[in-house]
């Protein structure tokens, strides 16, 4: 395997273990945000993900630019969330920080792809 696919590999692994995090924090959240927030948060995971596999998918360089952007759109949504859910007490400081480190790994590795594709 190259180098290449081992990154795309290694972003995929962390972008799930980062939606089986959510999912564990997102069951604790009060009945009250099961429709709004959780809901929000869970749509835009999942979207993520979906934008994450087509660009992995991705032959032509301009349309795996457009799925990385998506995605990058999508993480900044998530860190938004996530604010607000410390904000409102629905998580803890800990959780706060465990779930901003792993969106923070997925958005630096994020990064360097979409680099690597506007190099090329």
């Amino acid at each position: 395997m190259n180098k290449k696919q081992d990154n795309t590999l290694v972003i995929y692994q962390k972008y799930i273990d980062l939606i089986y995090y959510s999912n564990d924090i997102l069951k604790k959240y009060p009945k009250s945000e099961k429709f709004a927030l959780v809901q929000e948060l869970k749509q835009t995971m999942y979207a993520g993900l979906r934008s994450l596999i087509f660009a992995q998918k991705e032959f032509n360089k301009k349309d795996k630019l457009k799925y990385l952007n998506e995605l990058d759109v999508n993480m900044v949504l998530l860190k938004l969330h996530i604010r607000l859910s410390y904000k409102f007490k629905y998580i803890t400081i800990q959780n706060y920080n465990a779930w901003s480190t792993k969106i923070t790994d997925v958005c630096n590795m994020l990064g360097a792809w979409i680099m690597s594709c506007l190099k090329k």
